[in-house]
C-alpha cells in the first residue's frame, strides 16, 4: 500500500505525514513545490505544482490526499484542484482523499465555492473519495483573541473550531485504516466558543466596515460574517470519532 500526500510542505500537511510515518510501514511518498523545505526521513518526494500539472507524478499511489491548496482567487485554486484531479485519474490513484470544508455542498461561506467544486469533480471521477471537510482551526484565532482588545464583527456568532493537529491526525488516520471509501465526514471541534465568551471584556463589536477600513483583508471579513450567521457553529461527532478522543479546547 502506497499512500502519497499533497501539499507536505504546509502546516496541515506536514502534520499529516508526521502522524501517518508513526501508524504505519507502508510506503508514503509527498509531491511538493519546493523539495528543498521537506526535511523528514524515510519518504519519497517528488517535486510536483497544482499550477503545472505536467510536473505532478501520482503513479503508484493507492491512495492520494490532496491538501486544498492555496490561490489568490476561486477560480484558480479549483483549477489547481481540477489539475491535480486528472492527475490522479491518469496515473490510476486507487483512492482520493481532500481536505474540504465543512457542509462544503450547502455551505453559506464564501470559500466553500472551492470545494463544492472540487468534490464535484472528484466525485466524476467514479474513483472512490472520502471528503474531509474541516471545520475551523483554532490557529485562525488565537492571534486576534491575544490583543488587549478583540474588536471583531462575530457578535455572539459561535465556533465549534479544532486544532489544526486534531485535523491532521483525523487524516492520518482515514489514510492507513480501512472502510472509508465514499464517504464524508463533517469534522468540528467536540465544544464551540464565542469570541464574547473567549475575550471577555476585551470584547468589541465593531462592524463589517470598520474592519475593512482599518485595512483587514476582505476574505477575513468574509469568515466573520459566516461565523456571525452560525455557519461554524455546529458541533459534529466525526473528528471525535475519527481520533479516538475529545478534541482540544482552544485555549487563550
Amino acid at each position: 500500500m502506497t499512500i502519497l500526500i499533497t501539499g507536505a510542505t504546509g502546516q496541515l500537511g506536514n502534520a499529516v505525514v508526521r502522524y501517518v510515518l508513526d501508524r504505519t510501514n507502508e510506503q508514503v511518498i509527498v509531491s511538493v513545490r519546493s523539495p528543498e523545505k521537506f526535511t523528514l526521513d524515510g519518504v519519497e518526494v517528488r517535486q510536483g505544482d497544482f499550477e503545472q500539472p505536467e510536473t505532478l507524478d501520482f503513479t503508484g499511489a493507492d491512495k492520494l490526499l490532496i491538501v486544498s491548496g492555496e490561490a489568490p482567487d476561486a477560480d484558480t485554486r479549483i483549477q489547481q484542484h481540477k489539475n491535480a484531479i486528472a492527475k490522479a485519474v491518469e496515473h490510476g490513484v486507487g483512492h482520493i482523499f481532500y481536505t474540504s470544508l465543512t457542509d462544503a455542498d450547502t455551505s453559506t461561506a464564501g470559500v466553500a465555492v472551492v470545494h463544492k467544486a472540487t468534490e464535484e469533480a472528484i466525485r466524476a471521477t467514479g474513483i472512490p473519495f472520502t471528503f474531509l471537510r474541516n471545520g475551523m482551526y483554532h490557529e485562525n484565532y488565537l492571534g486576534a483573541l491575544a490583543g488587549d482588545t478583540v474588536a471583531v464583527s462575530t457578535k455572539d456568532g459561535r465556533v465549534a473550531s479544532a486544532a489544526r493537529d486534531d485535523f491532521a491526525l483525523a487524516a492520518a488516520v482515514a489514510l492507513t485504516t480501512g472502510g472509508h471509501e465514499n464517504q464524508v465526514y463533517e469534522l468540528t471541534g467536540s465544544t464551540s466558543w464565542s469570541f464574547p465568551e473567549l475575550a471577555g471584556d476585551r470584547f468589541r463589536d465593531v462592524s463589517d466596515e470598520d474592519l475593512i477600513a482599518a485595512g483587514l483583508p476582505a476574505f477575513v471579513v468574509d469568515f466573520f460574517v459566516a461565523i456571525r450567521e452560525g455557519v461554524f457553529a455546529e458541533v459534529r461527532p466525526d473528528l471525535e470519532k475519527l481520533i479516538g478522543r475529545p478534541t482540544t479546547p482552544i485555549k487563550v
